[in-house]
Parts: C-alpha cells; structure tokens; sequence
C-alpha cells in the first residue's frame, strides 16, 4: 500500500511540476483544456500524494485501495501529469498527450491499458454513476476503502448527475466522496450566465449528501483539511460532497479567471511566460 506523505513545500514543488506538464502537453499538440488542469492541479496532487492509499501494483478491480474517478475528462492534461509523477507510467509519455495511437487521449480511456485509468470519460454526467457503482462493489465485498470522484460545476447542468445523487443517498454510500471543482466557469463562459447551479450547498444537501466547502481550493493547506474532513465523515450513512472553490488557470497569471482558457492552447509565448512562472522542480519530461 502507497501512503506517501510529504511537506507542504513537497507538494507545492509537485503542483509546479505538474503545472509545468500541463501547459508543455497542451502547448505540444496545439489542444486540449489547460484551464480546468490548472485550476485541480492542488486537489489532484494532494489526493494522490498525500491522502489517497493506493496499491503498489496498479490493477482495475482496486481491491483493498481507495478509488478515484475523472468525470470531467477533458481535465485529462493534469490527470495524466499526476499519475505519471506518481509513478503509473514513466513521465516522458507525457510528450505524447493526443497524438496519433497515444494512449493519453483528450479524454481517459481504457482501451490501451493505461495504468491509472479505470473508465473511459466521454460525455460529461457520468463520472458520478460509475463511482457509485465500485463504491457499491466495495461495500458488497467488505471492502472499507474510500471512492472519490471528481466532477465540474458546469457538468452539474446534467440530468444524470442528480439522478446518481438520489441513488447515492437512497442507498447510504457512505463510502463515497463526490468532489465538485467549483470555480464558476465553463466553456461558454460563467456558469450563473448560462444554466445558474443556484444555492449548490443547500442543493446538494437537500438531495441528502454531508456537505463540506473548501473557499481556498488552490490552496495546498485548505485543501487537504477539507479532504481530511470529508474523509472523517464517511461511515455515518450518507455520501459526502467537497465543493472546492478553485481559479480556472491557477498559477498562470494571463489565464486565471478567465473562462476562454477552458480549451485553447498556449501559443510559443505564452508557453514562455507560462514556465517562468512555475519554476522546475522535478525535471520536465523528455521530448524525443
């Protein structure tokens, strides 16, 4: 069982790191979505370097390991950077983000066997069902670890996210963490301008769910309390939800806060620029 625990200034140096791989990746097939990466580099590498237990052989069942899902898969760039610092698969593959026969497409998939990936993410909506699928497993088997699942707050505009929140209370999964990057914007701009999520806290607690808000989200420290909270609360027969209050681009000056960063490639620049920011502290990927 993996239970890395690190410093502080241990993780902040990894979300340079991953920074930096988001944005190369991104830069280097000219696609793909760099805001939102930016925006959960933090939760992301604090969940797998610092709060998650995970097996020393990566296998899909995940017996006996705390389980996390991506929902919103286009997200891919800062997923793939984690698992690869992580030690699933070696970092230089990176270089090859949305390339011809990759295996790290725009969003998971699990038709390559890349170690990591559990479902293939396609439409969003969907995340939240199949987590509570292997969180139902897991209770079925006796299994007492946890299943995370990550979603966006515009992705809560879908019809079948609710319908998984009923279930999910109906049904006590208590051993499910749902987590909601919660930074207000989407593809087409503010989530209150397009389809507004209302009173999401309230929402979320009428549908049944233990609810825990994190207002710092890029923020290493308040992330991993509100973590550890939402962890503290599962067993107590209702699913737990974390809204994290994140910056979309966070860490990149020129793309926080704004929502046309959800999906467009830095230019040879704005790569420069970028990288000055966010120092090298692990060593960048090779590109053959």
């Amino acid at each position: 069982m993996v239970m890395m625990k690190h410093s502080i200034h241990n993780l902040e140096a990894i979300v340079k790191q991953v920074r930096r791989d988001i944005v190369r990746m991104v830069h280097g097939c000219q696609s793909g979505h760099p805001g939102g990466s930016l925006g959960c580099t933090e939760l992301l590498v604090c969940l797998y370097f610092e709060l998650m237990q995970r097996n020393d052989q990566f296998d899909l069942n995940g017996v006996g390991e705390d389980l996390f899902f991506l929902s919103n898969g286009h997200i891919s760039p800062v997923f793939y950077s984690v698992l690869a610092r992580a030690g699933y698969f070696s970092i230089d593959e990176l270089a090859s983000f949305r390339k011809l026969n990759s295996r790290l497409q725009g969003h998971p998939t699990t038709h390559e066997g890349l170690p990591g990936i559990r479902v293939a993410s396609g439409s969003l909506g969907q995340g939240l069902s199949v987590a509570i699928g292997a969180a139902q497993a897991k209770k079925l088997n006796k299994d007492k670890q946890l299943v995370y699942a990550l979603m966006g707050d515009g992705e809560l505009q879908e019809g079948q996210v609710w319908e998984a929140a009923m279930y999910a209370a109906h049904n006590k999964m208590d051993n499910l963490i749902g987590i909601v990057d919660y930074n207000g914007a989407q593809i087409d701009g503010a989530t209150n301008d397009v389809l507004s999520l209302g009173d999401l806290p309230r929402k979320w607690m009428a549908f049944g769910w233990k609810v825990i808000e994190v207002m710092r989200g890029n923020d290493i420290e308040s992330v991993i309390s509100g973590l550890r909270k939402a962890q503290a609360s599962t067993g107590a027969g209702q699913p737990v939800m974390l809204l994290l209050h994140t910056e979309m681009g966070n860490g990149v000056d020129f793309m926080m806060g704004s929502h046309k960063w959800h999906g467009i490639a830095p230019n040879d620049e704005q790569l420069r620029a970028a990288l000055n920011q966010n120092a090298e502290t692990l060593g960048d990927y090779i590109v053959s």
